[in-house]
């Protein structure tokens, strides 16, 4: 575990779980929803999603005419990436930030990069995948667990229709009332209400999953593209090249 801090916030990253946020406090508030090596790798912390975020219809696509398959993570889907399951290196580190690295488990090859850096009043994650030798596609983005907030401001402009199987189609319509779990089209903060703190949250993602089923938590999911997005919306990143986003964590009382 590595712990970074900065005046009241303190924040742990578990390069061996996932490269994930295993905690963010704040003035003693924790902000996430806890576990350790026996929890579900899919249900706490704040874990990036490389290389691909989200569903992944049936776990197939194609890219550049040839049929792909992946690992069903929630079958009968492909979902969240290969790298919230497996050890990340740890490449440099001090006080107040990380930096962690990880070869992407998959037959298309690439590594996958962050940085976490934490101020007295916000925490900035950098998550990049650089392809090797050949080209692939790629989505990234992260699937924060917060604690259930009192309430929480959210105004998207868009959604993308689900269909049966639960996966987002490119149809764009009105975002409805919740509860969601849906992917938006979105380019406002959203800000979680709890007592006497706000936490804003802003990336360059218009992409945002967000995830209120459930009564203990919410998941506010900035993406580089929709769920199913090498088949919605192929990105094709050429040898060497990087696709790159950030996400900010902010407080204010």
């Amino acid at each position: 575990m590595i712990e970074l801090v900065a005046g009241s916030a303190t924040c742990t990253v578990a390069p061996e779980l996932g490269g994930r946020l295993a905690s963010l406090r704040v003035e003693g508030r924790e902000l996430l929803i806890g576990g350790d090596a026996d929890a579900s790798p899919m249900q706490w912390g704040s874990y990036p999603m490389a290389p691909w975020a989200g569903r992944v219809r049936h776990g197939r696509f194609r890219f550049e005419g040839i049929e792909h398959r992946l690992a069903l993570g929630l079958p009968p889907h492909a979902i969240h990436g290969t790298t919230y399951l497996v050890p990340w290196e740890v490449v440099r580190r001090d006080g107040a930030s990380c930096e962690l690295r990880r070869e992407l488990d998959w037959e298309l090859g690439g590594v996958a990069t962050q940085r976490i850096e934490i101020a007295d009043d916000h925490l900035r994650c950098e998550l990049a995948v650089t392809a090797g030798d050949r080209a692939m596609p790629a989505e990234i983005g992260w699937h924060p667990w917060f604690v259930r907030p009192t309430s929480f401001t959210f105004h998207p402009i868009a959604r993308y229709r689900r269909d049966e199987e639960h996966i987002a189609t490119s149809e764009l319509v009105a975002p409805g009332p919740g509860p969601w779990d849906d992917c938006f089209v979105n380019v406002r903060p959203v800000v979680l209400h709890h007592e006497g703190l706000d936490v804003e949250l802003t990336s360059d993602c218009i992409d945002w999953v967000v995830y209120d089923e459930p009564e203990h938590a919410v998941c506010v999911e900035p993406q580089s593209g929709p769920p199913d997005a090498f088949t919605l919306r192929p990105r094709r990143v050429a040898p060497g090249g990087t696709l790159r986003r950030w996400y900010r964590i902010g407080w204010r009382r």
